[in-house]
């Protein structure tokens, strides 16, 4: 076992590789065990396809990305990085024993946030990885250069499914405790823009949830499915869904009320005031030429890909390439090799963590009308099948 003080460190020193993803997938020496004394927590919105039908796709992606700022937030005063996976309805972590008590208060304490709030309840749950391996379950993970300053973690292996199977099942037992005294932390959550039309010369939003059946190597079955993505669409950012040309900062009173309930728990009127004064100055700020470097690295730092042992993606594209892509991805569904979920839309959406305005902020993107819970319920089905 790696000791607890090196282990902290464990993925901020793992190498970042500059090759493309799908060349990536097959060279498993790149993949490294996640330390056993490290924890899988899963945050999860239940009965969210219920809420997406009925409207509150934009709340449901909020919730999910309060969970990932109240996280981020906890790791970053423990001088810690970590592994997370956006799932538009909730999120997943890796992160090391030394914080697991503070992270699991924390998102507790939102949880009832957003119980009280917008009475949807968000599940949290926690899998040690001591217990994943113990199950017979593999969990390796390496870097990606996605852009040019944005590293992605990439997972191989089915130990994050697993875990994620288990903290939803019916007899998983959900912590309830809270410590006396602790304060949410969402400094840093935004959510001003409008929805994204997709950039030009393309006309849809494609969300695209896909898992290895088992019958190939799941890495093999992914590298595949990527080299589709690259030969149909072109590279990452040629089929990337956020473009500056189509941002509009968005600054209506629902939407920083809706901010400010899941940040703080209740809506203060002067402080939605003073929020929406703030964000008139962003028009103007992103008219300087620091404001423009900003719009620019957002769409870099933009979270389009996730590789959780499943391949997460949102991308833009024509109405041709997406039906090209179908028929390679039913092709590879009748060969055995992989289930797939889509959803098409004319829109992204995005939320945001901006710790500070040069080098802290990610972006979280999602298909407008909650895509990626949509492509989920497409993929439940055949799942089930």
């Amino acid at each position: 076992m790696i000791p607890e003080s090196k282990s902290d460190q464990f993925y901020s020193r793992l190498p970042v590789n500059h090759i493309p993803l799908s060349d990536l997938l097959l060279e498993e020496h790149l993949f490294y065990h996640v330390p056993d004394n490290w924890h899988v927590i899963v945050t999860d919105i239940k009965n969210s396809t219920a809420a997406v039908q009925n409207g509150l796709h934009e709340t449901v992606n909020l919730i999910a990305t309060g969970s990932i700022v109240t996280v981020l937030n906890i790791a970053f005063k423990a001088g810690i990085t970590i592994p997370f996976f956006f799932g538009g309805d909730g999120a997943t972590f890796i992160l090391p024993s030394s914080i697991i008590d503070l992270v699991m208060r924390g998102l507790l304490l939102y949880k009832n946030n957003t119980r009280d709030n917008f009475d949807l309840e968000l599940r949290v749950g926690e899998v040690s990885v001591t217990d994943i391996y113990g199950e017979g379950h593999d969990l390796k993970i390496t870097k990606l250069r996605a852009s040019g300053t944005l590293s992605i973690p990439v997972v191989i292996g089915n130990g994050l499914n697993y875990a994620e199977k288990i903290i939803k099942g019916e007899s998983y037992l959900l912590a309830t405790l809270m410590a006396v005294g602790d304060e949410l932390d969402l400094s840093g959550m935004q959510c001003r823009w409008d929805k994204i039309a997709p950039p030009e010369n393309t006309q849809e939003v494609v969300t695209l949830l896909v898992v290895g059946t088992g019958k190939v190597k799941q890495q093999e079955a992914f590298s595949k499915v990527m080299r589709h993505l690259d030969d149909i669409y072109g590279t990452p950012e040629k089929r990337q869904p956020i473009s500056v040309s189509k941002l509009r900062w968005k600054t209506t009173f629902n939407k920083m009320e809706l901010e400010m309930l899941v940040r703080l728990g209740k809506i203060n009127l002067l402080r939605v005031l003073g929020s929406w004064l703030t964000a008139l100055t962003g028009y103007v700020y992103f008219q300087t030429s620091r404001g423009k470097s900003y719009l620019t690295h957002l769409v870099e730092m933009s979270d389009t890909l996730v590789m959780d042992g499943k391949i997460n993606t949102v991308i833009s594209g024509t109405e041709g390439q997406r039906l090209e892509l179908q028929a390679v991805l039913d092709q590879l569904e009748e060969s055995g090799e992989i289930l797939y979920g889509l959803f098409v839309s004319g829109e992204s959406v995005m939320s945001c963590y901006v710790r500070d305005l040069k080098d802290g902020h990610i972006h979280f993107v999602d298909g407008s009308e909650g895509g990626y819970t949509k492509a989920a319920g497409m993929l439940k089905l055949k799942l089930k099948k």
